[in-house]
């Protein structure tokens, strides 16, 4: 009998459907991996059994018994303990706060005994193998991975039933990763069951039992991790042919002509020793599981984030790096990941939202202009088909896809020779999406270039001329021509090694 399981699992988010008749079961001493793409279910269905979110449908079950959390502490209380990708570690207390948070030893006097609780996390976090970490030391102090470390510990700590890794060892070293891994062997042969999510393959491999794969919001198959071939793998995560409308692709001028130039771009360990090209009339795609350094890269280029080193040049002109002006006068836009936090001001109106990366364009001796303002965003209106009752209501109340749009026009005002895109269509209907593909090959067209990431993989093959695949903050393969397929996307963005024949979905392996 399985320990936990999920039959039937429904979740919506508004009009977003999250999960659609999901399920999966972990038995005990099992470890048990959910695989899929960005977006097909995998974190939901977790934060369901965590009690985070409550199902629309649908039943949880733990220990043959129905299991209805409200929320995350009475999950905990059952035994279900999650690590997050995000931490949840309080970063002003110390490491051993941390991982007594709620259970600190007390005095007789019912006061935190702070010596004996000391005591307590360096006994855990020796007998974890993670001696080295200072249990007085100040999380905010810590290393990333260290902080993963103390976030992982605190879980262990708590004497899981269930524990459930989500992404949980994204930011550890090779080390640090043998170390967790036989952590959880450990608990693994004591009976937790351990539910295990990671983009890397060869983590899935070495750990993992069993594994579900989701696919758009529900379970498409379990498989032995042991007997399945990376082939039937990729194939059960995409299984879909092409559904949006992509706009016909034009062959490059021969020979291409450069327009931006990176070389050997690197931050901290986010970003390592980079080097791309991107031509005139190009589009050029980011691909990748999220948080392999998509948007460090693009944020770096625009200039935003500090301690870049390399040269980018832009028509062959340098350009300072960490300095987001200069890189807006040398000819480059960023559209960001999140429209409303970082690309429009929500309650100023549609036009000033529109007008707000180019305010000298329409002013006049520092004073803007009402007729130069209103001529510029008419203008931007018609060209992008913005939806809205009039330029001077909140951009707060567009839709999302009409949002999208004026955060585009934007930039588009600016007319920059580069545009940096950030999955611009992540979250609207699919006629705005189309219309933004439309846009985006016109913007290429005028001879612009577009460096542009997606967590929808099917934008990358359909949209993009070429494609970069990112893994830990490298590129990890550039596809072009046929060879540019969700497949071969999947395979690069998962570690896969390349193979000689692909039998299961009949075309070059990668």
């Amino acid at each position: 009998m399985a320990l936990l399981e999920a039959t039937g699992i429904e979740k919506r988010f508004g009009g977003v459907v999250a999960l659609r008749a999901a399920g999966f079961a972990c038995a005990a001493g099992e470890i048990h991996a959910l695989l899929g793409e960005n977006g097909a279910g995998k974190s939901t269905m977790v934060k369901v059994l965590c009690g985070v979110h409550q199902p629309d449908a649908g039943a949880v079950a733990l220990r043959g018994e129905p299991a209805a959390f409200r929320h995350p502490a009475e999950a905990a209380a059952a035994g279900i303990i999650p690590v997050f990708q995000e931490l949840s570690l309080v970063p002003d207390l110390s490491v051993a706060q941390n991982l007594l948070l709620g259970v600190e030893p007390r005095t007789r006097f019912g006061l935190v005994d702070g010596r004996r609780m000391v005591h307590a996390a360096e006994t855990l976090l020796a007998d974890l193998g993670f001696g080295g970490i200072d249990p007085r030391a100040v999380v905010r102090d810590l290393p990333l991975a260290e902080r993963q470390i103390v976030e992982i510990a605190k879980a262990v700590g708590r004497h899981p039933e269930v524990l459930i890794l989500d992404e949980a060892t994204s930011a550890l070293t090779q080390r640090q990763v043998r170390q967790v891994f036989s952590v959880v062997r450990r608990l693994r042969d004591a009976g937790v069951a351990i539910v295990f999510i990671s983009h890397r393959m060869d983590e899935v491999r070495a750990l993992c039992d069993k594994a579900t794969v989701f696919r758009d919001g529900t379970d498409v198959g379990t498989i032995d991790v042991a007997t399945a071939s990376n082939a039937e793998i990729v194939q059960l995560m995409i299984g879909r042919a092409l559904r949006e409308v992509y706009p016909p692709r034009p062959p490059l001028p021969q020979p291409p002509e450069p327009l931006l130039e990176v070389r050997g771009l690197s931050l901290d360990q986010n970003l390592r020793d980079i080097s791309l090209t991107l031509h005139a009339g190009e589009i050029l795609g980011l691909s990748g599981l999220e948080g392999q350094g998509q948007g460090d890269l693009l944020f770096a280029l625009f200039g935003v984030s500090p301690g870049v080193s390399g040269e980018v040049r832009l028509r062959g002109e340098r350009i300072k790096l960490g300095s987001p002006r200069a890189a807006m006068a040398a000819g480059l836009a960023l559209v960001p990941e999140d429209r409303k936090t970082q690309g429009l001001i929500l309650p100023l109106p549609v036009g000033e939202n529109i007008t707000l990366a180019t305010l000298a364009k329409v002013a006049h001796q520092g004073v803007v202009s009402s007729a130069a303002e209103a001529r510029a965003t008419a203008t931007m209106r018609d060209r992008l088909a913005i939806r809205t009752a009039g330029m001077a209501i909140p951009v707060r109340f567009l839709s999302g896809g009409n949002q999208q749009k004026v955060a585009i026009a934007k930039w588009l005002l600016s007319e920059a020779a580069v545009y940096l895109m950030y999955d611009p269509t992540r979250g609207i209907d699919v006629g705005a999406k189309q219309e933004i593909y439309a846009l985006m090959r016109s913007m290429a067209e005028q001879g612009c270039g577009v460096l542009f990431f997606s967590t929808d993989l099917t934008e990358i093959v359909g949209l993009c001329d070429r494609a970069l695949v990112m893994y830990e903050g490298g590129i990890a393969r550039e596809l072009t021509g046929t060879d540019l397929t969700e497949a071969n996307l999947v395979r690069a963005a998962v570690g896969v090694a390349e193979t000689a024949a692909d039998p299961v979905l009949g075309t070059p392996a990668a």
